[in-house]
């Protein structure tokens, strides 16, 4: 047993100084006890927060971070960025995905996440043939999350057809290509790579409504039911404005009432993004206790719209935050952009708080948190017993935190200049100290190699 006291911790039930944590060997909270004092546990200085959750990643597009500003002969819209962003897809190896992956994960520690869920469909060779190892390019991400010391959770994504037409898939998306015993088939080698590690979770993405049919969408639903431990389940859903009229000209239907007619909407699901959902299916979704998974970054990036978050909360939704592109790679700032981004949409201040939270900086980290822990499949989230052992230390000297304190004080980690984030622990282990990755030198030469090659 590890034992760590801490300065000043954000618990469940608010703020406490002189906290003693105690960390099984499994990486697992044993005890939490405030007011404490222990001349053997390790001194943690600092002001310690349950580690952000990041719920939706493509972890190949940080290497297109960049490269898609520039107006061409078309409109940009998100469909023009998604041709680019297939063809730079076409290029990346396994090699090269693991290179990519293990700099945004050290990237993502430093931002204050400590867990990841990877929605992944790069599954073969660019020319839709399986590689030898027909589950390489997962193996790449786990391998990678290994390297750097953040959890992960793999969600393998069925992908299936072209748009909700159900044209056959592209050139460019033959590499994505996997049905539903094709996902069963790939969860078994996963599963098998995994070996039982806490920091890893299996799941189930399906890319969208567009891209994976009614039939198949209950089939996969079915077989992830059939696998033990709860697998979370996510989808791409009502992103873009085009997805919905598609689905109304082609269906007659709007993309939720395709999903729920195909499958059961519950607490295992992450709807990914939602933008473009009405009133009454937040309700919807607020009562089947689904999470809703948000990107602002990239939301705001691809022109997606503003997700009406206030009408969401007044259901009692439940959110998160994903870094999805990854042009952003720290919690603080895409939180930032959401609460801002809900401002300029609502002509008003302090948009994601309430009464019962005032504070906007707690209100989202809190929020965001139970909402990432859900999507994550993971007891994570939350300095508690049984809860994994995945905490931030924020150093208190930057100017930004001088004199600050309690709810202050994670306001200003939020909205003020700079970045704090000093020590990181996943399941009970160092991955970041005195803001530095053991491996981040090595990791960076990789990743400068891969992106000489890519740019080449």
């Amino acid at each position: 047993m590890r034992t760590y006291l801490a300065d000043t911790v954000l618990l469940p039930q608010g703020w406490a100084r002189d906290v003693l944590i105690e960390v099984e060997p499994s990486g697992n909270i044993a005890g939490v006890v405030a007011d404490a004092k222990s001349g053997l546990a390790e001194p943690v200085h600092g002001i310690v927060l349950p580690g952000m959750i990041d719920l939706h990643s493509h972890a190949f597009q940080r290497a297109l971070a960049g490269l898609t500003q520039e107006l061409g002969a078309d409109a940009a819209s998100f469909w023009t960025w998604r041709d680019t962003m297939y063809a730079f897809a076409q290029k990346i190896t396994p090699d090269e995905q693991r290179a990519i992956a293990a700099q945004l994960y050290v990237e993502l520690l430093k931002g204050g996440y400590t867990s990841v869920v990877e929605f992944h469909y790069l599954h073969h060779a660019p020319d839709g043939q399986r590689y030898a190892e027909p589950a390489a390019m997962s193996v790449a991400l786990h391998e990678a999350a290994l390297e750097a010391g953040i959890a992960l959770t793999l969600l393998p994504v069925i992908y299936m057809q072209a748009g909700v037409n159900g044209g056959p898939l592209t050139d460019a998306q033959r590499r994505f290509a996997l049905d539903p015993d094709g996902w069963v088939q790939l969860a078994g080698i996963v599963e098998g790579v995994f070996a039982d590690d806490p920091n890893r979770r299996l799941g189930l993405a399906l890319h969208s409504v567009r891209a994976v049919p009614q039939a198949a969408i209950s089939a996969a639903v079915a077989a992830a039911r059939e696998q033990p431990g709860n697998l979370p389940i996510h989808i791409h859903l009502a992103e873009q404005p085009k997805e919905v009229r598609d689905c109304l000209e082609r269906l007659n239907r709007r993309p939720l009432r395709v999903l729920t007619e195909a499958a059961d909407l519950d607490h295992r699901w992450c709807l990914v993004h939602g933008t473009h959902l009405t009133a009454e299916e937040l309700a919807t979704v607020a009562d089947r206790q689904a999470v809703i998974g948000l990107c602002p970054s990239t939301e705001a990036d691809l022109g997606d719209g503003i997700f009406p978050l206030a009408e969401h909360l007044a259901h009692g939704g439940q959110y998160g935050i994903g870094s999805d592109s990854n042009m952003v790679t720290d919690a603080a700032g895409e939180l930032r952009l959401l609460e801002q981004g809900q401002r300029l949409g609502e002509l008003r201040r302090v948009a994601a708080a309430s009464a019962d939270h005032p504070h906007v900086g707690p209100a989202l980290w809190c929020a965001t948190l139970q909402g990432g822990a859900k999507a994550a499949g993971r007891p994570a989230g939350r300095l508690a017993p049984g809860f994994r052992a995945d905490l931030v230390v924020l150093d208190p000297e930057p100017p930004s935190l001088f004199a600050k304190s309690g709810d202050v004080l994670l306001d200003s980690h939020l909205f003020a200049p700079g970045s704090a984030v000093r020590d990181v622990m996943v399941g009970g282990s160092w991955s970041l100290r005195a803001g530095h990755h053991a491996a981040e030198a090595s990791i960076a030469r990789s990743y400068r190699r891969t992106m000489q090659r890519l740019l080449a």
